[in-house]
C-alpha cells in the first residue's frame, strides 16, 4: 500500500502534521539506509516518533473525516517502530518480585493519563490510551491506540498498531492481532461502540464497524468471507464487518479432493435495532439474538 499524506489524529488540531513534516523524511531515509542510524539526528527522530505515539500526537492509522472516506495508514510510523527495535538495547527491569528483560519500557504516567490498569496488565511505551480506558489483566502493544471509555477485559490482547475506538468492550480472552510488516499494511481497526465477545480473534487488518456485536468464539480474518444471512440472499463481505451487525460463528460446506467438509465462517444474523438504547448493556443486545457472550 503506498504511503499517504499524514492527517492529524484530532479534528480541529494539527500537532501530528507538524511532527510528520519534521520526522517522516528522516525516518524514511534511515529505513532505506540503516547506516544512518549511526547518526544522532536519525536516532532522535526514531525516539521522537515513538514518544509522540505514546502521547497520542501521532497515530499509525487515522480515521476518515466527517465527510467520509477510508482510514489512512501511515507507513513511515510503522517504519519508525521497526527502527526503534534496532536502536534500543536489551535491559533488565522489575516490578516487585517480577523481573523482565526487554527493549521497550512500560508506559508511564498512567495517573495523569486518567486510565485504570489492573495488575498485572501491561502497556508498552509507544501505545496510547485515551482517558477512561480500563485494562483488566491484559496487554496492549506498541503503536496501538485505545479510545476513551474502552474496556480491555481479562487476558485480552491488543496487538501492535491496532486501532480500538471509543466505548469498545473487548471481552475476556479476545485476541486483536498486530501488524508491523510490510509497513503500510492496514492494522486491525475496531470502531466506536463495538462489543467483541469472549475468545474472539480479529486479525489480518480486519475492520469492525461501529457498534457491531461479535459473538463469543468468532474468528475474523480478511481471508475468510463474512456471510450476511439476515436477508433472502446471502451477501458476502471480506475484511469488513458493517456497522451494527450482529455476528456469530457459523459453518459452510466446502468441497475438497477428499470430500466435502464444514469450514468455519462468521455469519451476520441481523442488525442492532435503531431503538436499542446505547446505555443498555450490549450483553442484552446479544441475548436478544440468543448469542453467547
Amino acid at each position: 500500500m503506498p504511503q499517504q499524506p499524514y492527517r492529524a489524529p484530532v479534528a480541529g488540531s494539527d500537532p501530528g502534521r507538524k511532527l510528520a513534516i519534521d520526522l517522516a523524511p528522516r525516518i524514511e531515509a534511515a529505513f532505506a539506509d540503516r547506516e544512518l542510524l549511526a547518526e544522532g539526528d536519525h536516532v532522535s527522530a526514531v525516539h521522537a516518533t515513538i514518544d509522540a505515539l505514546d502521547r497520542g500526537e501521532l497515530r499509525v492509522a487515522t480515521p476518515p473525516t466527517e465527510d467520509g472516506g477510508e482510514w489512512t495508514v501511515h507507513a513511515w510510523i510503522m517504519k519508525a517502530i521497526l527502527l526503534y527495535f534496532s536502536v534500543r538495547e536489551m535491559y533488565a527491569s522489575s516490578a516487585g518480585p517480577l523481573e523482565f528483560h526487554d527493549k521497550i519500557p512500560a508506559k508511564k504516567n498512567l495517573i495523569k493519563a486518567g486510565v485504570r490498569v489492573v495488575p498485572p496488565a501491561a502497556v508498552r511505551h509507544g501505545a496510547y490510551l485515551e482517558p477512561g480506558v480500563v485494562m483488566m489483566p491484559s496487554f496492549v502493544n506498541i503503536g496501538a491506540f485505545v479510545g476513551a471509555g474502552t474496556m480491555v477485559d481479562t487476558w485480552a490482547t491488543v496487538g501492535s498498531c491496532a486501532q480500538i475506538g471509543k466505548g469498545v468492550h473487548l471481552a475476556g480472552g479476545v485476541g486483536v492481532g498486530g501488524v508491523l510488516e510490510p509497513p503500510g499494511a492496514r492494522p486491525v481497526i475496531i470502531e466506536d461502540g463495538a462489543f467483541i465477545g469472549s475468545r474472539v480473534v480479529v486479525v489480518e487488518g480486519m475492520r469492525v464497524g461501529r457498534e457491531a456485536v461479535i459473538g463469543a468464539g468468532v474468528v475474523l480474518t480478511s481471508s475468510v468471507p463474512i456471510l450476511d444471512v439476515s436477508g433472502p440472499e446471502v451477501v458476502e463481505h471480506r475484511g469488513y464487518v458493517p456497522p451494527r451487525s450482529v455476528v456469530i460463528p457459523g459453518v459452510r460446506n466446502k468441497r475438497f479432493p477428499a470430500g466435502e467438509f464444514g469450514v468455519p465462517c462468521p455469519l451476520i444474523i441481523g442488525k442492532r435495532s435503531a431503538a436499542t438504547d446505547l446505555k443498555v448493556s450490549l450483553n442484552d443486545a446479544l441475548r436478544d439474538f440468543v448469542v453467547p457472550v
